[in-house]
Order: C-alpha cells, then structure tokens, then sequence
C-alpha cells in the first residue's frame, strides 16, 4: 500500500465517532491558543499606556529670570495631562508614596519644590541641574517600570531643551549685546588713539615743563635757604620790638595809674592854666617890642633900685638901727630887689641874644599860644585820650607779641619749607627723569592704541549680531543639536507584530507534538505489513503535515483578520510555514518513533532550547554562551529570522537559507524516522514489555 494511502487510512480514523473529531477540531485549534491568544493578549501594550495609573505630584514653587516668571513643574505637569502616555492622578507626596507602596500606583513623578529654580539658575553664577523624582514598585510590575523609564526619558528630554533654548535664547542675545559694546569699544578706541596721540605731545611738553621746573626749584631752594636766614634775624627783631613794647606798655599803665586819677580830678585846672599860658604868649608876643626897648633902662632902674634897698639895708639894719622883725622884711626885700635885677639882666641878655631872632621867637610863642589853646580845648577829655592812648599802647604790644609770635612760626615754616624745597627738587628731577620715561611710554602706547582700535573692528566684525529670527533659528538647533532621525526600513506596526516571528512557530511546535500524542509516528498497519521503512515514515508524516497545514491557514486566518497582523509578503509567509510544520513533523515524528514514550519528553525538552536560543525576544547575543552555542544548530533560530523578513520586510537571503536548513532537517528527520521503522520491525522484548509508556 502506496504512503499517502496509508496517511489518509490515518485521518479517517478521525471521521469514526464525535470524540474522535471533537479530538480533530481541538488539534487544528490548539495552535490558536498559543499564537492567535497569546499574541493578542499584548498585541499593542504601548497603545493602552492611559490606562495605566501613574501618581503625579507637582511640589514646584515657581521661579523668576529674566525677569520673567518660570512655573517648570506647572508646564510639564499640563503637557502630561493632555498627553496619552499614564493614567495621571495628581496627589500630593504623601499620598504618592503609600500608592506606589500598595500598587494603587503602578510608579510616581515628582516635580520638587527647587525644580524651577535649579532650572533657572543656569543663567545665574551657580547652576544647577534640576531633577525629576521617579518612584517605581517592582513588585507591583516591573515591565511597567522599563517602560517609565523610556516614558520618563523623554519627558526629561523635553524639559530639559525647554530649559536649554531660554538659557541659549540669552546667550544668543548677549552676543549681540556683545557686538553692540564692541563697536562701542573699537569707536571709543579710535577716540582713544586720538586722546593718546595728544597726550603723547603733552608728555613731551611735560618733559620740557619739568627741565624748567627743576630750574626753578633749585632757584625756590636757594631762596628758601636765605629767606629763612632773614626770617630768623626778622624774629629776633620782632622779639625785640615785643620786648620793648612791653616795657613800653608797662611804664604807661603804671603812669596811666598814677597820673590818671589826677587828671581826672584837675582837668580845669589844667585847662584854665593852659588859657592862662596862651593868653600869657599872646601878651608876649604883643608886648614883645616894648620889652625890647625898655629892657636895658629896667635893667638899670633894677639895678639902681637894688643897690639903693642894699644901702638902705646895711645902713639900717647892719647897724641894728630897727627891729629884727623889720630887718627881716627889709632883707627880703634886699634879696627881692637883687632877684628882680637878675632876672631884669637875664631878659636884656635875652633880648640881646634874640634881637636878630625875633621871628622865630614870635613863632615859637605862637606854637606855644596854639599848643597851649589846643591844650585848653581838650582839657575836658584828658582823661578819656589818656585811656585811649593807654589801650592803643597795649593794642600796640599785643600786635608786637603776635608779630613775634608770627616771625617766629614763619621762621620754623621757612626751615620746613626749605626742607621740602629740597624735597622738591629732587622730586621733580625724578618726574622729570620720569616724564622722558613716559614720554617714550606714551608713543609706544600710541602704536598700540592704533592696533587696539584695529583689533576691536576686527573682532566687531566677527562677533555675530543675530536677529530675533537667526536667534530662533539657532537656539532650536542648540537645546537640540542632536536630533536622532530615525528611518526604520521595515516597521514592525506595533508590539504583536514584532513577536509573532516567535510566537507563531511556538504554535506549530506545539501543534505537531499534540499531532503525534493522537496519531502514531509509525503506521502500525505498515509495520506489520512489513511495508518499506521510507513509506512507513512517510505514511507517518504526512498525516500530521495535513492538520499542520490546516493549522497554519487556520491561526494565520485568525491573526490576519481576527488579530491584524499584517504580513508584507503573505502568501510568502504562509507557503513558508507550510515547509515548518512539515519540517517539525518530521522532528517530532522522529522523535516519538525513536524514542517512544521518553520521545515526547525530548520533544518538549526541544522546544524549550529553541525557544530560549532562537533570539526571539532579545537578541541572541545578550543571551549566555551556552545559547548562543546552541543558536545555529536548531531550526527555530532560522525560522523566526526568516518570519521577521517575510512579515515585516527586508531582503529575502535569511528565508532561502532558512528554506534550505529546514528542508535539511525535514530530510535528516524522515531518514531517521525510516531508520527507526526499520528497526521496528524486528520485535524486542523492550517492545513486547516497554519500561515507560504514556
């Protein structure tokens, strides 16, 4: 009996019987369990994150700069909200912590109380990098939590471009400042070299200045020098003076003292005596010719008259001829007799003398007639001009002390400043020693106020002076100078399309080793027929390739249009899982036939190190050595790189390789499988009495 006989034999069985195709139906569908079911469960996880609770807490207080009010925290916090990542509940802090705590949060973000003010110290002296708290619960999810963090990565990335355009928006602005002051300064430096190039002239005429200068001084020192000679012999002087003045002062007020009550008492006395003495110059003067010429007769007439009083006085009282107390008038007037005649001798002898002088006499009597008249006037103020003149003498001595006082401290001052004549000398023979100094100084600092100027115009010109436009333009591309462009050749639509490649050939697996726990992996009828072992391992295989055909049409029906799954080549993909569940139909076939009841334990044990090093989720590679060994030598490792390529796109050299290592194995598997038809037909004890059977 020809293979495919035997294999349709085998599936009428199935048609004998509600169990039997109850059995059939559950094996075609038991692929969808694992496939269809499973994918769908997170066909697109990230497109339901809304529904995921988040606890939201916004502690920001708020900051200003640049004049302007920065809320950070109130921003994000809106942005999140209208976004449709989370499900935000916005709590305070104490009420985040105990969600995360007992799962009523999955995890928390926390904006803190500094958040905006650490974002707005980058303009300040001390910046700060500002902070967004995360408080993930492991135990509560923790896929949910790698997802947060890839969330929350690009919230910080957004907050902190926000923040770096205003920080760079400022620079940007200070660069034009900067350009605004340079012009400033290179036109202020051209005014310089201007400035420079006249003090540079002045310097030189400083130069000049200071040679004279110090002519002059050494003039000033030496006439110091002698001036403080003659203020020392001045002081002396005037100690002098104020000696006498004090002497001076002292005689007239003890005199003032002592002539001034008298004064005071007799001033009309004094004033009638003076009358007395001007009316008696007056009469003098007036008879002044008469006593000239009655002089000498008077002088004889006195003379005669006293020798007559002389006579009569011895005659009379030498010889006691009267009493003594007549004698004694008589001698008187003897003696004023005598008396009368001398003073009668002393005018003619005056008269005599001046009677060529009688002018002068006249005038000198007239003096003596005015002084006495003037005299006699201000008789009744002798006593105020005695005080007056007794104050300005003592005014005059208090002057003489202070001009002594002052010659003296002239003198120190003159020795002071004839110190700092020399001083100055000296002095100004550095400056001027200095002045040529600075003089070449300043034509050097000419030359370089020129190159400051030119260099400040150059540097004008390429510091950038940017509009509010460029300005724009330029802090987009600096808060975000690298910008990640991504251009997926093959998009895999959602996360479920993304596994399948995995999850799909898991299902056929499974769907061929349910396959051989209700059909045998050898025709028992062929075996004892003793059929040739090639058409017993096909007669074996081929069944089980049917209901996996119809397992594929049925779960890539379901995923299609039940699940979306879309397939970029599809009767590609779905031709290609026809070659897989025959190629793992034979694997498990042989398996079974080989080593019976222990087989569908290796069938399983198969399943698991394909899975585990196919690379299906990760990549192979972050996976340990001992799967990375294991890789290249089992046919799920090809079958979901071929899948990714037919379902979501790319070049087709993975699924012809794929194609040529399964229809390797399919071959390998169908040979062994004969093999161990073959040997089966010998019957053992170990057949007759197997040690394990399921």
């Amino acid at each position: 009996m020809r293979s495919p006989r035997l294999a349709a034999l085998e599936l009428r069985r199935f048609g004998r019987g509600k169990l039997p195709r109850a059995a059939l139906v559950a094996l075609l569908v038991l692929p969808l369990l694992y496939g269809a079911l499973y994918l769908w469960s997170f066909w697109d996880p990230y497109g339901r994150l809304d529904r995921i609770p988040v606890a939201l807490v916004n502690d920001d207080k708020g900051a200003t700069a640049g004049g302007h009010r920065l809320t950070a925290g109130t921003d994000i916090t809106k942005g999140l909200h209208k976004s449709d990542t989370f499900d935000w509940h916005q709590v305070s802090a104490e009420e985040a912590r105990k969600g995360v705590e007992d799962g009523t949060y999955y995890l928390s973000l926390t904006m803190p109380a500094d958040f905006s003010r650490r974002i707005a110290s980058s303009a300040g002296d001390s910046p700060e990098t500002g902070a967004l708290q995360v408080r993930t619960n492991d135990a509560n999810n923790y896929i949910v939590g790698q997802i947060s963090r890839t969330v929350f990565a690009e919230v910080r990335q957004a907050a902190s471009t926000k923040a770096s355009r205003s920080f760079l928006d400022r620079i940007f602005i200070s660069f034009s400042d900067i350009h605004g002051a340079t012009v400033k300064a290179a036109n202020g430096a051209d005014d310089l070299e201007g400035g420079i190039g006249k003090a540079e002239k002045g310097s030189q005429d400083l130069a000049a200045g200071l040679k004279d200068a110090q002519a002059g001084s050494g003039r000033l020192s030496a006439g110091l020098v002698r001036l403080d000679s003659g203020s020392g012999d001045l002081a002396d002087g005037a100690r002098q003076v104020a000696d006498g003045t004090r002497t001076l002062a002292d005689r007239v007020n003890g005199i003032a003292d002592t002539v001034g009550p008298f004064v005071a008492d007799n001033e009309k006395s004094i004033g009638d005596t003076a009358r007395l003495v001007a009316d008696s110059a007056g009469a003098v003067r007036h008879n002044l010719g008469t006593l000239v010429r009655t002089a000498p007769a008077a002088a004889q007439g006195a003379h005669k008259a006293a020798d007559t009083l002389n006579a009569v006085y011895k005659a009379r009282c030498t010889d006691a001829v009267l009493p003594d107390p007549a004698c004694a008038d008589l001698k008187k007037a003897q003696q004023a007799a005598a008396d009368v005649a001398r003073v009668a001798d002393d005018v003619n002898a005056l008269v005599a003398d001046q009677n060529g002088d009688l002018k002068k006499l006249d005038g000198q009597l007239a003096t003596l007639q005015k002084q006495a008249k003037a005299l006699a006037a201000r008789s009744p103020r002798l006593s105020e001009d005695l005080d007056d003149a007794v104050a300005k003498i003592n005014k005059l001595n208090a002057g003489a002390q202070k001009v002594a006082a002052g010659a003296r401290t002239l003198h120190s001052g003159l020795g002071s400043a004839t110190t700092g004549a020399r001083t100055l000398d000296d002095g100004i023979g550095r400056l001027s020693s200095g002045a040529d100094t600075l003089s070449g100084g300043m034509y050097k600092l000419a030359d370089g106020s020129g190159k400051l100027a030119g260099g400040l115009h150059d540097g004008a010109s390429r510091i950038p002076d940017y509009d509010k436009k460029d300005r724009d333009q330029r802090t987009d591309v600096m808060a975000d100078p690298v910008q990640l462009v991504s251009r997926d050749l093959h998009k895999a639509p959602n996360y479920g399309t993304g596994f399948a490649p995995y999850f799909i050939p898991l299902s056929l697996w499974v769907g061929a080793m349910v396959a051989y726990m209700l059909i045998a992996p050898m025709n028992r009828r062929a075996l004892a027929a003793g059929a040739a072992a090639w058409r017993i391992a096909l007669a074996g295989w081929l069944p089980v390739v049917a209901i996996g055909v119809l397992q594929t049409v049925a779960l890539m029906s379901v995923l299609h249009w039940a699940v979306g799954l879309q397939m970029a080549r599809a009767a590609g993909t779905v031709g290609f899982l026809f070659l897989v569940t025959a190629c793992f139909a034979a694997i498990v076939q042989w398996l079974n036939a080989r080593f019976g009841a222990a087989g569908r334990i290796l069938v399983l044990a198969l399943l698991m190190l394909q899975l585990t090093s196919a690379g299906g989720t990760y990549p192979v590679q972050t996976s340990p050595g001992f799967f990375n060994a294991l890789h290249p030598f089992l046919p799920m490792s090809y079958v979901v790189e071929a899948l990714r390529r037919l379902i979501t796109g790319g070049g087709l050299t993975p699924v012809w390789h794929a194609c040529v290592v399964l229809l390797a194995f399919t071959a390998g598997a169908l040979a062994l499988t004969a093999v161990s038809a073959r040997r089966r037909q010998v019957w053992t004890l170990d057949r007759l009495h197997p040690e394990l059977t399921l």
